[in-house]
């Protein structure tokens, strides 16, 4: 820190990993350092989890809420990836600051469209009214229950046929947040030997055209995961499934 110091930055690893030796301040001793010099502290959170992961048997994810009442100034996070809203930047805190930024020039150029803000502003209403882990997709596929995700499995292979088997899986979280991070599934596993171009000849069909299904490949087997898949989608992707391996 020297007179040419502006503020201080925190930047949470919500894409990648650093393992082995490595040590982290806790957000409230950067703050304490960053206020006894006069000097902002900005905390970009990256996923900007509204609710708690480790409901879903999940490694916690720093919260925006716990990133203000931890001391940062400012707050940075998406309004897609773990909030599930529309590709957005958010930014919060206190208030002078957070004017300052909006008078500034450069937030023309990067505001958010009308749009892409209604759609923001309905993800968020979930979230007051209490009913987030119900109504947004991203929540409501990390919550399945997984004794359904198998019963969900079984009655899908029956609907495809023979060349479907289900076993037991998991789901990457991906999606730039919770790095390394998987959930247990259950797995519908077509084998995909006889057709041409294999696993990935199949998969290649199943992503053409309109309502593109994307897969996974293991094994010379395209999987297909229950998680993913909301339950208004299921009929559709049935249906497309039947048609890539019958004609």
């Amino acid at each position: 820190i020297s007179i040419e110091t502006a503020a201080l930055l925190a930047v949470h690893r919500s894409n990648f990993l650093v393992v082995g030796f490595t040590e982290n301040p806790r957000l409230e001793e950067l703050a304490s350092v960053a206020h006894e010099r006069a000097l902002p502290l900005l905390h970009d959170l990256g996923s900007g989890a509204l609710v708690d992961t480790a409901i879903f048997g999940l490694t916690h994810e720093p919260m925006p809420q716990e990133s203000i009442g931890s001391g940062a100034d400012l707050t940075f996070f998406s309004g897609d990836k773990l909030l599930g809203g529309p590709q957005a930047g958010i930014i919060t805190g206190k208030h002078e600051l957070v004017r300052s930024l909006a008078r500034h020039p450069m937030a023309r150029a990067v505001r958010i469209d009308k749009l892409n803000l209604a759609s923001l502003h309905a993800t968020l209403l979930h979230y007051i009214r209490g009913e987030a882990i119900e109504q947004i997709p991203v929540l409501r596929m990390l919550s399945k229950d997984k004794k359904q995700l198998k019963k969900k499995a079984l009655l899908w292979a029956k609907k495809i046929g023979d060349l479907a088997e289900v076993e037991a899986g998991m789901s990457t979280i991906g999606g730039g947040s919770l790095p390394g991070e998987e959930i247990g599934t259950w797995v519908v596993g077509i084998k995909a030997d006889r057709f041409p171009g294999g696993a990935p000849g199949l998969a290649s069909r199943l992503r053409e055209k309109e309502n593109a299904i994307i897969v996974r490949i293991d094994d010379e087997r395209v999987l297909l995961d229950p998680r993913t898949v909301l339950e208004e989608e299921e009929e559709v992707l049935l249906a497309k499934v039947k048609i890539c391996l019958h004609n």
